[in-house]
């Protein structure tokens, strides 16, 4: 059965966004710009906190890791989804979706426990400024993103090889745009008990844990705020953390949504809507919403633009 299995399963069809040819293109089109848009923001991002000097600090160094697994798995799914626009068939090759699933997972967890070491870092920086460089260390920061990249790829590979290590034996088409959890669950013949409880128990560790450090994080936020006398520091406070809570309201509403309930609750149709919302327009807000509105990154925006002005004049 193994052998057979292995044989027929070569490849696997994916039914993509929408059957309607009529919305094919204009979706191209709109997926298109979305990806480029994501793309460049969250690598000019990478780029920029990185190499200026003036962006060397605790939070720019968590915004790079934010926009790297933006484009982790932004990436990961974005550019086989627009192929699949312009196809005759949807295919995607076993171990190619087996690549993506692990990818996908790996980026997804890594920017779970990236955005509540975010909501940490805000915290330190508000209730205990005059610590803030001691207590949010070098060493300290990068801890705080090895742990979740470690973490989520041994995540990644036990979901993935514990998934298609089971047996296909239904028909081959993924009711997605890419090879996610669910979909992939519903063409498997055995058991799917342990595998699916297993999903569940992972999802509600790493949803929970890192709401809960979110929620803990700016409790106390809220309390240093409005013990503040100054009305001004008060607003340069909240100014400082509404980017994030918007994001992470979003973020964490969505994967709530598709993962933390059971199989046979689920509607491929509306998983579809929720996953295009956090693969594609959520890793293109998040350079806008956190890096836009930021003077910092204004500034050096402005004064590498000038630079490569400077070069190709």
């Amino acid at each position: 059965m193994e052998k057979h299995n292995q044989t027929v399963l070569n490849e696997f069809i994916l039914t993509g966004i929408t059957d309607r040819p009529e919305l094919q293109v204009p979706l191209f089109m709109l997926f298109l710009i979305t990806y480029v848009i994501s793309f460049v923001g969250n690598l000019g991002l990478v780029i920029l906190t990185k190499t200026d000097p003036r962006l060397q600090t605790p939070m720019y160094f968590f915004l790079r890791h934010l926009a790297f697994t933006d484009l982790g798995y932004s990436t990961t799914v974005g550019p086989k989804m627009l192929v699949n626009f312009v196809v005759d068939q949807n295919t995607i090759s076993y171990y190619f979706c087996a690549t993506q699933l692990a990818f996908f997972i790996m980026f997804i967890i890594s920017e779970l426990f990236i955005l509540s070491a975010m909501s940490y870092d805000r915290y330190v920086a508000i209730c205990n400024p005059l610590l803030y460089t001691v207590i949010m260390s070098p060493r300290v920061c990068w801890e705080l993103v090895a742990i979740p990249y470690l973490y989520s790829t041994f995540v990644a590979l036990l979901v993935t090889v514990k998934l298609f290590n089971s047996s296909f034996c239904r028909n081959n088409v993924i009711r997605h745009f890419y090879c996610d959890n669910f979909p992939l669950l519903s063409l498997v013949c055995s058991n799917t008990h342990e595998i699916e409880f297993m999903i569940m128990i992972f999802s509600a560790f790493n949803l929970i844990f890192t709401l809960l450090i979110v929620l803990m994080s700016y409790l106390l936020i809220t309390v240093a705020i409005l013990r503040m006398n100054s009305a001004e520091g008060r607003l340069k406070a909240f100014s400082t953390c509404g980017s994030h809570l918007t994001v992470v309201t979003v973020f964490y509403g969505t994967l709530t949504f598709m993962y933390v309930k059971p199989k046979s609750s689920h509607s491929f149709d509306a998983d579809k809507v929720a996953s295009v919302f956090y693969t594609l327009i959520i890793p293109m807000l998040n350079p806008l919403i956190y890096s836009l509105r930021n003077k910092d990154v204004k500034y050096a925006l402005q004064t590498m633009w000038k630079k490569l002005c400077d070069i190709f004049s």
